[in-house]
């Protein structure tokens, strides 16, 4: 059987997923927006801060009642950090004002509570040192202006920049919209996690590992199945995924040689391409388009099946959602290893203390729990049979 190279699956996975970069726009909720993209610049309705106030817990007062201090001075009032307006500050007086809180109209400095003491049994203050003019006063505007940008376009909204637009006053954003994905487990043998297990049946592993990888990867799932091998439910499953507005579709098994290979059996008469890639593991791959929606075919082996994602389709998603890309390092392996010639390993690792790539389990693309213990894909070059301990390897971190 002809195998494709690596390298040329990938590139036409990426010209298949390149149309989804052309996001269109939404507005969401400021509390919903965490991780998405901002589609332009997002202005401020408001001064930040919108008024003066404390910088500092203490005493507000004029700086030339205090240019002589020591001094004691009356305290006629509070200003605390609620709604309100404080009474203005005449002069040879002081009002106690807490962080946040308004400045009086008159009072151009705060005075830090350390910095002043208590008369018992009088109204008096005593202020030990002198303050100029807008000392501990966080004057309106001095953050930004009402009309600056507090957001610019094109970035990954973090919590720091929601807490921004949230002080700004703003209840939504414009962000790009999320790729819409539907995922799509294939396989007789297949019952939802938790299920009691017949004869020959399994949990569904793909399902849940696909789903939970294209939301790391910043898109969103819009559908989610499982289907027998039996072509006129796969077919059903498909035209309700693209009626759920799904732009894109993830398939699970059903693309191998042998019998009931249902994806096979669907797409291949619709001018998809279904065949082998020279990797290991993943060999078996497909790619078509179904009902003008790009269709990606992963095979059933759990293992392959993520390893396939993480390598074709996770670098479109993450460029498109804003995400870096995944993180490679360079390091010579713990361990000799042995490889296929001709395919393009993927060994499952971590990488030790001493910065070494250390493999964990075998090749075998059913070790779920070996991949789950591992941090990093040891790449094995296509035509490599056999590298020594101390040799340098390229990883792909997971």
């Amino acid at each position: 059987m002809t195998r494709i190279p690596f390298d040329e699956h990938a590139r036409f996975v990426r010209s298949l997923l390149a149309p989804l970069g052309a996001r269109p726009t939404e507005r969401v909720a400021v509390g919903d927006a965490l991780g998405r993209i901002t589609a332009s610049p997002v202005e401020s309705p408001i001064d930040l801060p919108p008024f003066r106030n404390a910088q500092m817990d203490g005493l507000a007062v004029r700086a030339a009642d205090v240019a002589g201090a020591p001094v004691e001075l009356p305290v006629v009032g509070e200003s605390a950090a609620a709604p309100g307006t404080p009474a203005p500050l005449a002069a040879g007086t002081a009002v106690r004002i807490m962080t946040g809180a308004p400045v009086p109209e008159g009072a151009d400095a705060v005075v830090p509570v350390e910095d002043t003491e208590a008369i018992d049994g009088s109204e008096l203050v005593r202020v030990l040192r002198s303050r100029s003019a807008g000392e501990y006063v966080r004057a309106a505007g001095s953050d930004l202006v009402a009309g600056d940008d507090v957001l610019p376009a094109g970035i990954r909204l973090a919590p720091r920049h929601l807490a921004a637009a949230a002080a700004s006053g703003l209840t939504e954003l414009l962000v790009r919209e999320r790729v819409r994905v539907a995922v799509i487990s294939t396989g007789s043998e297949l019952v939802e996690p938790g299920a009691p297990l017949g004869p020959g049946e399994l949990p569904d592993a793909n399902g849940i590992a696909l789903r939970s990888a294209v939301a790391a990867c910043g898109a969103v799932v819009v559908h989610a199945g499982r289907v027998r091998d039996e072509v006129a439910r796969l077919r059903a499953e498909l035209d309700a995924a693209i009626d759920a507005g799904a732009e894109l579709v993830l398939t699970s098994g059903g693309i191998s040689q042998g019998a009931y290979e249902v994806v096979r059996e669907l797409i291949e008469p619709l001018g998809a391409w279904v065949g082998s890639v020279a990797m290991q593991p993943g060999g078996p791959q497909a790619t078509g388009v179904y009902r003008g929606v790009p269709l990606i075919g992963f095979p059933g082996n759990p293992v392959s099946a993520q390893l396939s994602f993480a390598l074709f389709v996770a670098p479109s998603l993450r460029a498109i959602a804003g995400l870096p890309p995944a993180r490679t390092e360079r390091m010579p392996l713990a361990d000799a290893v042995r490889s296929v010639p001709g395919k393009r390993q993927f060994l499952r690792g971590t990488r030790t203390e001493g910065g070494l790539a250390l493999a964990v389990g075998g090749p075998g693309s059913h070790l779920v729990a070996a991949l789950a213990a591992s941090e990093l894909l040891i790449v094995i070059p296509d035509d490599v049979e056999a590298l020594a301990a101390g040799d340098l390897v390229d990883t792909v971190f997971l």
